[in-house]
């Protein structure tokens, strides 16, 4: 294991427990290890700071795992997974008969950078972006069957471009679809070709939200992807429900989750734009509307545009809620913070003309959990808005 040395100061900013240690930290006259190799930080007198997969070429050049003088092995993640298991059921996640499908690892949120572990009823998926954790993907596995034993019978692995030693494949048994229950509804999950690992967690507590409020009530969801928020709506008695997105695939799959729920007569689907659909003059205004698009911004030099994308596309939406409706708003964009988030939106209710309270921020799920020593996790913003005329 390869020891790197701290410059002298530095190991201050990792006692604020920032998992996150940066090129310009390290001494630069020392032996640089391997791609995704475990390392150990010490300061400049040599004491242990912390441990952690070190990334080549990267500005974080260390993603720490413990701060404590520990190994990083299968008993690490048997413990880190046997932890995250307990949080869970402390928030009312795990235990839930009605839900069988929930994020198990989230990063720096579960003091794992680079590794987030999802699980489908019996599928656990095990998404890496760090070249560390590709390295170690063996005993994570190993751990998550320790932890699980026969309720999990299929482990499936997916990588980001280039950091994945492994080819995405599966560890463990050969399925790819699966029928999930969150809150009671039912949706498809193809682990295999569907976007992150399979489905959007995070949004599990919003679409709640959302249903609590449908009954008797229109609603347009946009972005749909493959019907979350439409499904709780029509779960939820809501008198009419159209679906919105380009992509026809995600359509056929929303598809497939009307039928699996019993779901006809009131919804519609519209494989569009969702920028030209809104509008459009022939589209009538509803009582609750969702904007909840991919991340139009996945790097600071792309915010600007994103920023002028999120404004016209939520101006439009506003724009097609009936006076005492809701839209509900969302941005997954990491580097759009809540603040910028927050002033793009106000610039948009502006633009619109409308007169609009704020009724609620919204965020990701208690399974999506954020590390307060690094606020960095905090990822998906959300406001429901109440427009008044």
């Amino acid at each position: 294991m390869t020891t790197l040395k701290l410059l002298p100061g530095k190991e201050k900013s990792v006692q604020r427990r920032h998992p996150w240690i940066f090129s310009g930290a390290l001494q630069t006259k020392q032996v640089l290890p391997e791609d995704g190799e475990v390392v150990t930080l010490t300061d400049h007198k040599g004491n242990f700071v912390a441990r952690g997969h070190y990334q080549a070429g990267s500005s974080i050049a260390v993603r720490v795992l413990s701060f404590e003088d520990i190994p990083i092995d299968r008993q690490f993640y048997n413990q880190i997974i046997a932890k995250a298991l307990v949080y869970r059921k402390s928030v009312g996640i795990i235990g839930n008969k009605d839900t069988n499908a929930y994020r198990l690892l989230h990063g720096e949120g579960d003091g794992v950078p680079g590794l987030i572990v999802d699980i489908y009823h019996d599928i656990a998926v095990i998404q890496v972006h760090s070249s560390g954790m590709s390295r170690q993907i063996e005993f994570i596995a190993g751990a998550i069957q320790s932890n699980f034993g026969d309720t999990i019978n299929t482990v499936y692995f997916r990588s980001e471009e280039g950091t994945g030693a492994k080819p995405n494949g599966f560890l463990m048994g050969i399925k790819d679809e699966v029928v999930v229950l969150e809150n009671g509804v039912k949706f498809k999950v193809n682990v295999v070709t569907g976007q992150k690992t399979g489905f959007f967690l995070d949004q599990r507590e919003n679409r709640a939200l959302l249903g609590s409020l449908s009954e008797n009530k229109s609603v347009l969801n946009c972005f749909c992807y493959t019907g979350g928020f439409s499904m709780y709506a029509l779960a939820n008695k809501a008198s009419d429900v159209h679906s919105v997105d380009i992509s026809q695939k995600a359509m056929d799959l929303l598809e497939e989750n009307l039928a699996i729920n019993g779901f006809s007569g009131n919804h519609s689907s519209h494989c569009a734009n969702v920028l030209s659909f809104l509008n459009s003059d022939d589209i009538p205004a509803f009582d609750i509307v969702i904007v909840d698009p991919p991340a139009f911004a996945k790097s600071l030099n792309k915010r600007h545009n994103a920023i002028q994308a999120y404004k016209r596309v939520n101006e439009a939406a506003l724009k097609k809620v009936k006076p005492g409706g809701f839209l509900f708003t969302f941005s997954c964009s990491q580097v759009v913070g809540t603040q910028l988030f927050h002033d793009t939106i106000m610039a948009a209710c502006i633009e619109s003309g409308r007169k609009v309270r704020i009724v609620k921020h919204l965020s990701q799920g208690a399974d999506h959990p954020v590390n307060i020593y690094h606020p960095e996790g905090h990822y998906l913003k959300g406001l429901m808005l109440y427009v008044e005329d």
